[in-house]
């Protein structure tokens, strides 16, 4: 099983996640062939140097993958592609970079060996899904055939965060996927999700499918607190100047239970928070002169 992260940007609240993802995987390294970060920020994983590999990717690069009708995320897709070519033999596992493992890798290898492909979790029939995008998304497809696979109102929306495809179905699963999304993207569907749906029907029209969330935490909707939480946990490392097998047996008392990994807040809230805050904006800034 060959690991895959996507990092763009200077961010570091992303590349701390991916470090902290990286090391809960690491905790069972008899299940791992090897771990690939494609990055155009490669300094920052110096410190996990023979531990994983770093891909720099060049901005021409980023664009090529974009494609003809240059939507960002196909470069998942194709991040997917590349590494299957390079690794023929072994099962591909995509990781968004909010992700840990908490569960068992040698049983999701087991399951990729044995052919089921992995996401993160079913979200439900885009057809019954009741965000106003993925309603408009269904209308939108419905009743239309895209890289040849007709929708059907029983096509799942998965969640991304996890991608995982055996070695045997790895090169039609991809395809199929790729042809899908840029059918997606010709037809002009609403874009914001077209990648996720793109693999969720990919993978499910090509053998089967099953959820990764047993074994993989997903904090997608609870960044701020797992954020914080993390970067304590990797200031603690530099601090002691821990090598990496300290930070792996650092993991061990690491409490994966203690924060949410997922909470649905009202839009309203937001809208609240930020009348607020210009209402009531901070008085008496002060700073150095």
């Amino acid at each position: 099983m060959h690991l895959l992260y996507l990092v763009f940007g200077n961010a570091a609240p992303n590349h701390f996640q991916a470090a902290f993802s990286i090391l809960s995987f690491l905790r069972q390294p008899e299940s791992l062939d090897g771990i690939t970060v494609v990055t155009d920020a490669p300094e920052f994983y110096r410190h996990l140097a023979g531990h994983v590999t770093v891909l720099p990717i060049a901005a021409a690069t980023i664009q090529e993958w974009r494609g003809e009708f240059d939507f960002f995320w196909r470069i998942k897709i194709k991040a997917l592609e590349y590494v299957h070519q390079r690794q023929p033999d072994a099962a591909v596992l995509y990781l968004d970079t909010d992700t840990f493992l908490h569960g068992s890798l040698p049983t999701m290898r087991a399951q990729l060996e044995a052919g089921t492909a992995l996401m993160h979790e079913p979200e439900g029939a885009l057809s019954q899904l009741a965000s106003k995008t993925e309603q408009r998304m269904w209308q939108q497809v419905r009743q239309h055939t895209f890289g040849d696979v007709a929708m059907r109102e029983n096509h799942v929306m998965w969640n991304a965060g996890v991608v995982g495809i055996p070695a045997g179905r790895a090169a039609a699963a991809i395809a199929l996927a790729l042809n899908i999304c840029d059918d997606l993207s010709r037809q002009q569907v609403t874009p914001r999700l077209i990648e996720q749906f793109a693999l969720s029907v990919a993978l499910a029209e090509t053998g089967p499918l099953e959820a990764a969330a047993p074994h993989i935490g997903h904090y997608w909707s609870t960044k701020t607190e797992w954020n914080a939480a993390i970067s304590a946990f990797l200031l603690e490392s530099h601090l002691c100047q821990r090598t990496v097998a300290e930070e792996v047996a650092a993991l061990a008392g690491f409490n994966y239970h203690a924060l949410p990994v997922k909470h649905r807040v009202r839009s309203t809230r937001g809208r609240l928070e930020k009348l607020v805050g210009r209402l009531f904006p901070p008085r008496e800034v002060t700073y150095i002169g």
